[in-house]
């Protein structure tokens, strides 16, 4: 079968940067709907359109195509007051940005009584190589079709 409309699509990835530094691998493989549902980037679903199990390839995505430039003004310094003990560089939390729309904010420093936090995507503002291989397509089911994303192993769990 095909990657066209309407299936599913299960791929294996890497994601590189430039230099070829490896940012992230799929733990386990990934199910997505093809066909502009916004599961996956358009170029990745453009560079598989048509092709079948098996296929790999490397879709190179710059940062406009993928998360992002960063955007400096996601950037906050809150007092760490404000947080709950045991707050950690790394650690996440779910907060509203100045633009009043929900993010995932990174602790990125903590400096004396001020937590930085960051809402950019970690790879936002970088050219992304991601290595693809299609390890299964099949037809989308009407109940897939009509909530807009994969069901079943690798997909969205209802």
């Amino acid at each position: 079968m095909h990657i066209t409309q309407d299936t599913v699509v299960t791929l294996s990835y890497q994601v590189r940067d430039t230099q070829g530094k490896l940012l992230e691998t799929s733990e386990q493989p990934m199910a997505y709907l093809h066909g502009g549902y916004g599961n996956t980037f358009e170029k990745i679903e453009a560079a598989l359109e048509g092709q079948s199990t098996g296929f790999s390839t490397t879709v190179e995505l710059a940062p406009a195509d993928a998360f992002g430039e960063r955007d400096e003004t996601l950037v906050q310094t809150i007092n760490k007051a404000d947080f709950p003990p045991g707050v950690k560089v790394g650690g996440t939390l779910r907060g509203v940005a100045d633009d009043g729309h929900e993010r995932i904010f990174t602790v990125v420093k903590i400096k004396g009584p001020q937590v930085i936090l960051d809402g950019n995507h970690p790879h936002a503002g970088k050219t992304l190589r991601f290595a693809l291989k299609v390890l299964g397509v099949r037809a989308a089911s009407a109940e897939e079709i009509a909530h807009g994303h994969a069901h079943g192993e690798h997909g969205h769990q209802h």
